[in-house]
């Protein structure tokens, strides 16, 4: 499975789900979808998900995730990115593109106005837990490579006029 499937995948259980802040209802479908193809394809399907953190993996989307959850460790950006997979492709390839697009999402503006957190830990066992049902097995060792490139320096997310001037939307709504 490439990531083009993977999404495919996640598209196909969004679809019937009422709102974008149920992505374990995304990662409850998608598991179960799974789990009835061959555990090749499941393992494959690790590898895709994986690929798409390493694609995530970027400061300014960390910057984002730092504003709309009122700070992010390492784990909670790993939460994060695994919300914004189940957000669907278009979502993330935008908040790739340019994180401060996810100022537009009603789950971000609601997210300001209320307070909350926007992660989703269970997307990132889609595969893990269609092979365990599947096989009765973890996944095997080296199903994937977890791979965190270089973030770029110079960022400080606790300086609220630097986050203002590089997330203006983002900061707009969650420094005021």
């Amino acid at each position: 499975m490439d990531k083009q499937r993977f999404w495919q995948l996640v598209e196909d259980t969004r679809a019937p789900i009422s709102g974008p802040g149920d992505g374990q209802d995304v990662a409850r479908r998608a598991s179960a979808e799974l789990a009835l193809r061959p555990a090749g394809e499941i393992v494959a399907a690790e590898r895709a998900l994986w690929g798409l953190m390493t694609d995530s993996y970027t400061t300014p989307l960390w910057a984002a995730a730092y504003l709309i959850n009122g700070g992010c460790s390492d784990d909670g950006f790993d939460y994060f990115r695994g919300w914004l997979i189940a957000q669907g492709r278009e979502v993330f390839e935008r908040a790739i593109a340019d994180p401060d697009t996810l100022a537009e999402l009603p789950v971000v503006r609601a997210c300001a106005a209320g307070g909350g957190c926007l992660e989703d830990e269970d997307v990132l066992g889609i595969a893990w837990n269609a092979h365990l049902a599947a096989t009765g097995e973890q996944l095997p060792d080296g199903a994937f490579t977890l791979r965190h490139p270089a973030l770029a320096p110079g960022w400080d997310f606790d300086d609220r006029g630097e986050m203002a001037r590089r997330l203006p939307r983002l900061a707009g709504l969650f420094l005021e």
